[in-house]
């Protein structure tokens, strides 16, 4: 529903609790009359030290997302935005897919999820068969992005997991990590690269990337921002945050 200062549209975004890149970095991305109204899915900054631990973390997100929608939708926002991606790769109780459909039909409108995003986003680069992916995951989660990937399609050339050691670490990692993180999965035969976990502060980086490497770099954050103007009919060119904004 519009509002005085979203007469265009009103996203709820669900973010983690650890998560402080999700909000700054889709309000930069916001066109005029749209606004982001946050909720907040509570998890502990647990450590992910392990596989294991990386498991736990999982299950207690998803265990906490169906409450924050619950308190996003009393906004009466025109779509949803998971902002998170790994809770959208991780083939456990629901995949992508049917995560999708059972938050939908609790929330009754659209809900935008990251893996599904970067799927629609790398499509619209036309004849992509060869990625490769950063993440900031432990070796368990890089195993649920490669299967993705591999699934729907793609040649997984390289992926480079950054081992964050908790949720609210991953926001730490800087830039210069991040710019080399992208050096470390290139090469001649890529044909485009990657980021997934929306608490890497990346849309920048790969913005400036595409710039060197002349071929597409995506961030998750991006791609899931774009899916959802996209997919609810916002067709606005943003600048600052690569091709995908600009040219799709």
């Amino acid at each position: 529903m519009p509002d005085a200062l979203a007469p265009r549209f009103k996203f709820g975004v669900l973010a983690p609790a650890t998560n402080t890149i999700v909000q700054p970095e889709f309000d930069a991305m916001r066109p005029a009359g749209i606004t982001n109204q946050m909720a907040r899915v509570v998890i502990p900054d647990t450590p992910v030290g392990t596989d294991t631990e990386f498991a736990s973390m999982m299950t207690q997100v998803r265990a906490s997302i169906e409450g924050a929608l619950a308190t996003v939708l009393a906004c009466s926002p025109g779509a949803v935005i998971l902002g998170m991606s790994a809770e959208t790769f991780w083939e456990g109780v629901m995949d992508a897919g049917a995560l999708q459909t059972h938050l939908e039909s609790r929330a009754g409108v659209k809900v935008i999820l990251g893996a599904q995003a970067c799927l629609a986003a790398i499509q619209r680069y036309g004849g992509i068969r060869r990625i490769s992916l950063i993440t900031p995951y432990m070796p368990s989660g890089d195993a649920q992005v490669r299967r993705a990937f591999s699934d729907s399609g793609f040649e997984v050339v390289n992926l480079l997991g950054l081992k964050c050691n908790s949720p609210l670490l991953m926001a730490h990692e800087s830039p210069e990590r991040l710019r080399r993180a992208v050096r470390e999965v290139d090469d001649s035969s890529v044909e485009l690269i990657l980021q997934v976990g929306t608490n890497l502060a990346f849309s920048g980086v790969a913005a400036e990337a595409e710039r060197w490497l002349g071929k597409p770099v995506l961030a998750v954050n991006t791609c899931t921002y774009w899916h959802a103007l996209r997919s609810s009919g916002v067709e606005d060119k943003v600048e600052g945050f690569g091709s995908l904004l600009m040219e799709h």
